[in-house]
């Protein structure tokens, strides 16, 4: 694990403790043994899956072209794996998804999280310039009149993420970026670590969550 990625795992360690007082060890050694143990897979295997299985939906390179959609290029490789394993359990429920990773193995995922983690995601302009004004603040800087951190400690200030717990957000499509925050807010989506997503989820207002993912989708994840 890199120096930058060991401070980023402390960094996410911290953020949590102010959602849970008393996590920062765990949290921090969790992200930082998440980040270094994660098993490979071959991106030559999962480019022959993607095209066969993940392209109508996601796009030849993991670049969604329906916002409904996840842009999954760029993203981390375990990441990527989990939430294919999720959906696989139950976790994270999805209809269409459950039936589209029904047949793959753990290493089909992981070979899938290896091809997406090395594609070019296409950050995407803000559309409304205002509200991303509004979510990078929000992102930076938190909101501590209802005790929320900031996005930017788990998720990096630039949205590339910590892998595998935290998620790239740069360049995801802001409608998708919604639909999971409401989703976690309304406890339809219950996978994340610790029930931190649901419990920032639900200090956010509808107009924060749009200002948010509004932000995040230009950014570019470049360090």
């Amino acid at each position: 694990m890199t120096r930058n990625l060991a401070i980023a795992a402390l960094m996410a360690g911290a953020v949590l403790a102010s959602v849970y007082p008393g996590s920062a060890a765990h949290a921090a050694t969790a992200a930082a043994a998440e980040a270094s143990a994660v098993p490979r897979g071959d991106p030559a295997k999962g480019q022959t899956i993607a095209s066969g299985v993940c392209a109508g939906c996601h796009g030849v390179d993991g670049n969604s072209g329906v916002p409904a959609n996840p842009t999954l290029a760029g993203q981390h490789a375990g990441y990527t794996a989990k939430q294919l394993a999720n959906f696989k359990s139950g976790e994270r429920k999805n209809a269409i998804m459950q039936g589209m990773v029904a047949a793959l193995s753990p290493q089909d995922m992981l070979d899938l999280g290896a091809y997406y983690a090395r594609q070019q995601a296409k950050p995407r302009p803000a559309g409304d310039k205002e509200l991303a004004l509004a979510g990078q603040k929000l992102y930076r800087a938190g909101n501590a009149a209802v005790g929320l951190p900031a996005c930017a400690g788990c998720h990096s200030p630039n949205g590339a993420g910590i892998p595998a717990q935290y998620p790239r957000l740069a360049g995801q499509h802001a409608e998708y970026t919604v639909s999971q925050l409401r989703a976690f807010r309304a406890g339809e989506r219950g996978n994340d670590m610790n029930k931190v997503m649901r419990t920032i989820a639900s200090r956010l207002s509808d107009r924060e969550m749009q200002a948010l993912a509004e932000y995040t989708s230009g950014l570019t994840g470049a360090r």
